[in-house]
């Protein structure tokens, strides 16, 4: 097996989550969809909470690189989580849908009931842990750090639950105003 398998089970994660709903996800679907065997499967990721962590992960790993590539443009890294995820970009809505059914995911798992769900939970955990750290490392007060990041995540929130977006206007002023130095 390869790593081209891997991301294959990722992909057919992502496609059974977005077209068809989490109800519909099990690793014989997801082996399928990859065309894979479950075996296939089971060798890169142990059971379904292991395929969601990896997808967590990957997910994690996208936003990296777009954080990457905003900083290498001049973006600052509260600036970047600040943004607001735009639904006209076909790029952004992908991965808006793609949240929005790891949001779903995530609200079914019942934190700490068995060890492969933690694995869900850790990779959760360490994707916020890494934005949280850029965010410190940027701003030298820990209390504004801690507001641009509640503001981030409830922008972000705004976008999955399909709410309109502030006025961009008196967002920019919002923005604007918590990154003053």
């Amino acid at each position: 097996m390869t790593a081209n398998t891997r991301d294959r089970l990722l992909d057919a994660l992502e496609t059974l989550l977005l077209e068809k709903g989490m109800s519909h996800v099990t690793l014989e679907s997801v082996a399928a969809t990859a065309g894979v065997s479950k075996g296939g499967l089971l060798y890169h990721f142990k059971s379904k909470d292991a395929l969601l962590a990896g997808l967590v992960r990957r997910l994690s790993e996208r936003a990296e690189q777009h954080l990457g590539d905003a900083v290498a443009q001049g973006t600052s890294v509260a600036e970047w989580y600040l943004q607001t995820p735009n639904p006209a970009d076909a790029a952004e809505a992908v991965e808006l849908e793609v949240y929005r059914s790891m949001l779903a995911t995530m609200r079914t798992i019942d934190a700490g009931s068995s060890p492969d769900t933690d694995e869900v939970q850790q990779a959760l955990s360490e994707m916020l842990d890494t934005w949280s750290t850029g965010l410190d490392e940027e701003i030298d007060d820990p209390v504004r750090a801690d507001i641009v990041r509640l503001v981030g995540d409830g922008v972000y929130l705004r976008a999955l639950l399909g709410l309109p977006p502030v006025e961009p206007q008196r967002y920019r002023a919002v923005v604007d105003r918590l990154l003053e130095r």
